[in-house]
């Protein structure tokens, strides 16, 4: 989602994360010195700054993520629930980092490793990834699932700022002494995208579907192999199916035509996965598989392997529906 309330309270998608927050076993700390690793805001911080913290990129885990409570009383956080084997999640962590890096402290990104942090994973309701989500105050919003273009992401940063500062938290961290240092002889250039893949980026950036899809697929063409662009394919093929349409046309559509027509199964199952209910999706078009036959069939096979390709081979969710698919065809 983009369009997020004014208060944290009426944010769709809040989460309870008190599992977290007052865990009855877990032994207290001691405050963690800034500087140590993970530590926040005990270092006396800079002009100007409300705490210092180690890096305005952090790795968090389940252990670790009552310093994120912490800090999002000071300014906002936006959370990146990814996992390394995740395509979409390749794309867009770049854009939430370096659009991090531009707010100068006035906002902190948490990274969540899907794969090692099931808790964060359930107290967010993370039903597929990438997952974006924020904290403002200590409370947890969701925004969106999947990756977006840069001109969406940014319009999301600007409203969760605004949401914050009507809130409240309206401060700024620095980065401490050794990692501003570091900052100062400059970071890596990242590693520039092969050319069809950024002539789709690029194309995304401008709403231009039908372009991106071309270099994807010429990508593909060139390396069958290549991962990354199976999963743009698969992503901005969604896009494009979903462009100029609405959730209440879409399932006004599907519910006229009833639930034994493909097409109208198909665009209710896109909607369903662009609202991370995957699960909704593959069993909406796995129902239909045995029912019908030939092309039918067929665009319901793509379909679902698309499906697959953009939420990840290792997701439980699609090695389930991959064995059903599987069963249903042979």
């Amino acid at each position: 989602m983009t369009n997020i309330p004014p208060t944290p309270a009426g944010l769709r998608g809040a989460v309870d994360l008190s599992s977290l927050v007052d865990r009855a076993q877990r032994p207290p700390q001691p405050p963690t010195a800034a500087g140590a690793p993970g530590g926040v805001g005990a270092a006396t911080p800079p002009t100007g700054a409300d705490v210092t913290v180690p890096s305005l990129v952090m790795d968090v885990t389940d252990q670790t993520f009552q310093d994120i409570l912490e800090l999002s009383s000071v300014v906002p956080v936006i959370v990146d629930i990814w996992a390394e084997w995740c395509g979409p999640c390749k794309q867009l962590s770049p854009i939430l980092e370096q659009l991090t890096a531009e707010y100068d402290g006035r906002v902190v990104l948490a990274k969540v490793d899907a794969d090692t942090n099931p808790q964060l994973v359930q107290a967010f309701q993370a039903q597929s990834i990438p997952t974006v989500a924020a904290v403002i105050a200590g409370r947890p919003l969701g925004l969106f699932v999947g990756a977006l273009p840069e001109a969406q992401v940014r319009d999301v940063f600007e409203q969760v700022v605004a949401a914050a500062e009507q809130n409240g938290v309206a401060g700024r961290v620095a980065v401490d002494g050794a990692v501003s240092e570091a900052a100062e002889q400059g970071e890596p250039e990242p590693e520039p995208l092969p050319p069809h893949h950024q002539a789709a980026y690029d194309a995304i950036e401008q709403g231009d579907y039908t372009t991106a899809i071309a270099e994807y697929k010429t990508a593909i063409l060139q390396d069958p192999h290549d991962q990354m662009a199976v999963a743009g394919l698969a992503q901005v093929s969604l896009l494009a199916r979903l462009d100029g349409r609405t959730a209440d046309e879409i399932r006004s559509a599907a519910a006229a035509a009833g639930p034994r027509d493909v097409e109208a199964q198909l665009a209710v199952a896109d909607l369903d996965i662009s609202g991370g209910h995957v699960e909704d999706a593959f069993v909406r078009l796995l129902d239909l598989v045995p029912t019908v036959f030939g092309e039918e069939r067929e665009a319901l096979r793509v379909r679902l392997v698309e499906y697959f390709e953009l939420i990840g081979a290792k997701d439980p969710r699609v090695v389930a529906a991959r064995r059903r698919l599987a069963s249903a065809l042979y």
